[in-house]
């Protein structure tokens, strides 16, 4: 963990009655931000201070988001900056709902540059240019997976801290600038684990499972569904071991790790997605979350 951001933030109520807006007295919120440098690809541990609140949300870059009410009464939610995040400025949003009456919170938050690394990778020609027929193989998996993304449970599924998938050692690939066979492809949205062929892949924490099967680029692949927006997702597996609607706890046995889909050798790819964005695991590991929920 890198420290906290503690926002002390002080607003007005605003609510309509009978056409017209009344403004009672000013009032008062703790946010904190953990950790408290916000950097592109990081996730951030948000915490509101509001015990006698009905419910929660919140919307930053383009997300809307959901808190849930943590044991100590404040309000708690995962989230974080896309890897590809504009750096500098940015505008958190949190509304308190209380007894029908609304208190809109509104506070910059900077988002600083991490600094990524270029590399060069040989593959296939297929994963660089496939034809006619891989080009709508890929476009049907691509609708299937915002299906799948479109629909997370309405309430968190995880507890606790999230845990590493396998016993081997992480890279620090995740940001990398990807160029394959000399074109640049893609940014690298996961970390990748030095798993040898047939290691055990374990959730990282309980879920439910919305997709385990075989695509294009992920080979043999597997998504958790972990609530309110959050996914980890495993790819490149050389066997699965769970089916789509299981429910998963953390440490259960999901597949065997291998070299299926674009891949130069066996490996362990593993990513967090939170609505739509997507953070480093490595500092989700580093999260502190046992007693959040």
């Amino acid at each position: 963990m890198t420290g906290l951001r503690v926002l002390w933030v002080v607003s007005i109520f605003a609510f309509c009655t009978l056409g017209a807006f009344a403004q009672p007295p000013t009032s008062s919120l703790r946010v904190t931000m953990t950790p408290g440098v916000v950097e592109a690809g990081a996730p951030e541990l948000i915490r509101v201070e509001a015990p006698s609140a009905d419910s929660v949300d919140g919307e930053w870059l383009g997300h809307k988001f959901a808190f849930f009410r943590e044991r100590d009464g404040a309000w708690v939610a995962l989230a974080g900056a896309d890897v590809e995040a504009p750096i500098g400025p940015s505008t958190l949003h949190i509304s308190r709902h209380q007894h029908g009456q609304d208190l809109v919170l509104n506070e910059d938050i900077l988002i600083h540059a991490s600094h990524y690394r270029t590399g060069t990778l040989s593959v296939s020609p297929k994963f660089v240019e496939p034809g006619p027929d891989a080009l709508k193989e890929i476009e049907e998996e691509s609708k299937f997976k915002a299906k799948v993304f479109a629909s997370s449970a309405a309430e968190p599924l995880w507890a606790g801290d999230f845990h590493a998938p396998v016993r081997a050692q992480p890279t620090d690939s995740f940001g990398t600038r990807r160029m394959f066979n000399k074109k640049l492809a893609s940014i690298h949205k996961g970390a990748d684990f030095r798993a040898a062929m047939g290691t055990p892949v374990h959730a990282s924490n309980s879920g439910v499972v919305v997709l385990a099967r075989p695509l294009y680029y992920e080979g043999n692949c597997v998504i958790i569904d972990h609530g309110l927006g959050l996914y980890t997702l495993s790819m490149h597996f050389s066997r699965i071991d769970v089916h789509e609607g299981q429910r998963v706890k953390a440490g259960d046995v999901l597949g065997l790790s291998g070299a299926t889909g674009r891949v130069t050798g066996p490996h362990l790819h593993w990513a967090v997605r939170w609505e739509g964005a997507y953070l480093d695991p490595l500092k989700l590991l580093k999260l502190r979350l046992n007693g959040v929920k």
